[in-house]
């Protein structure tokens, strides 16, 4: 990993000290050493897109070029603003784009999810004639790179990027930073709903923790994997996927079990029950307040009253968040045959209850199994 102290202080002697986007675990020693070090010049956002517009409105105010950084993953959500808002034909808005490379090559054999991605990245930003340097582990190199970026900022008011392949960004090993807000870990909350559903529930487990515990619970229970929808990659439209199977399965129940972090990334996506009948879906949002799965940057997910957006929404609610096993259980009960889409806040602490390899299957034979389960 390159040393992040020397990252930053070069950075700053080109005067790169503004900080916008979304954590990633292949740059969570750039994220961490940003989340440390540089207080209110550092913006965790909803989503990158978000970033890439926060953003263009520093530079506009200060002309100050900032640095904008996310997972390849998240480049989907900044085409918009990048192909329009900041490109050159249109407001020429310079800023420096950081994003980590998963998939690069065959750097992720067991995850699908990352392949794609990791194919398109650098032509991403071909497309969208936005130059790049993809990084080294190599301090000064690094230095050259921010130099010619700085420069081509400047002198094109263009956008420039630096791609990070997995260990130029990141600390391989993220620690399990557990803590004693709320009772009640993740995987509690997930067999809590687990024991309190119809067996025959839907699940659609949103991106990184709760799509593993998901994964282990079922094989610590000894129970079929057939009814789980695991979101794997797409963060934040895993409760979108489940209203989409409830609305066509009324006779089933469909649970998304979301993230806090995830669902403030598509916020948008819970208005949607306003405008439709699903009765049978339950939306759970397991709000740690934090990027877990990237490294535990904090999220607006404990700063948000999440039952009121809910219910603004047009979803049930118990009227308040719930933060032991008891009141997910009350809740659960109250909101079973309310007759509307029903919604939980459901507070946890962060950190993994128990050490979880990663999950290693086979996709196409997974939902091909919920697909026959749904259809059967």
């Amino acid at each position: 990993m390159l040393d992040q102290k020397k990252v930053f202080d070069c950075l700053a002697q080109h005067g790169v000290s503004y900080f916008i986007g979304v954590p990633d675990s292949y740059l969570n020693g750039f994220c961490n050493y940003a989340l440390a070090h540089c207080g209110d010049r550092n913006v965790i956002t909803a989503n990158e897109g978000n970033a890439v517009a926060l953003a263009a409105g520093h530079y506009l105010a200060t002309k100050e070029i900032p640095l904008v950084y996310m997972q390849n993953s998240g480049e989907g959500n900044a085409v918009n603003p990048l192909a329009s808002l900041v490109d050159k034909d249109v407001y020429s808005v310079p800023m420096i784009l950081l994003i980590g490379w998963r998939g690069q090559g065959n750097s992720e054999p067991n995850h699908p999810q990352h392949w794609r991605q990791g194919e398109i990245t650098t032509s991403l930003m071909d497309i969208l004639h936005i130059p790049y340097t993809v990084l080294t582990d190599d301090n000064e190199e690094f230095a050259s790179a921010v130099e010619k970026a700085v420069k081509y900022c400047e002198e094109m008011r263009g956008v420039y990027a630096f791609i990070a392949p997995k260990g130029v960004m990141a600390d391989p090993d993220k620690p399990n930073n557990v803590d004693d807000t709320y009772p009640m870990s993740r995987e509690e909350a997930i067999e809590v709903i687990l024991d309190h559903m119809p067996e025959d529930t839907i699940y659609s487990a949103t991106t990184g923790r709760a799509t593993r515990e998901l994964f282990f619970l079922r094989e610590k229970r000894n129970e079929t994997k057939v009814h789980d929808f695991l979101n794997v990659g797409s963060m934040g439209h895993a409760s979108s996927v489940a209203l989409g199977i409830a609305l066509s399965k009324p006779d089933r129940k469909a649970v998304a079990l979301d993230g806090d972090s995830a669902a403030i990334m598509h916020m948008g996506a819970m208005t949607m029950v306003s405008k439709v009948s699903a009765p049978n879906f339950l939306h759970v949002v397991l709000n740690n307040g934090a990027h877990e799965s990237v490294g535990g940057q904090p999220s607006a997910g404990h700063l948000l009253d999440w039952t009121a957006i809910a219910s603004a929404c047009g979803y049930e609610t118990v009227g308040h968040p719930v933060t032991t096993k008891e009141e997910l259980i009350e809740a659960i009960e109250k909101l079973s045959n309310c007759g509307k889409a029903s919604f939980i806040d459901c507070r946890i602490h962060k950190g993994l209850a128990r050490k979880l390899p990663p999950i290693i299957f086979d996709h196409r034979e997974a939902i091909d199994a919920l697909i026959n389960d749904l259809n059967g």
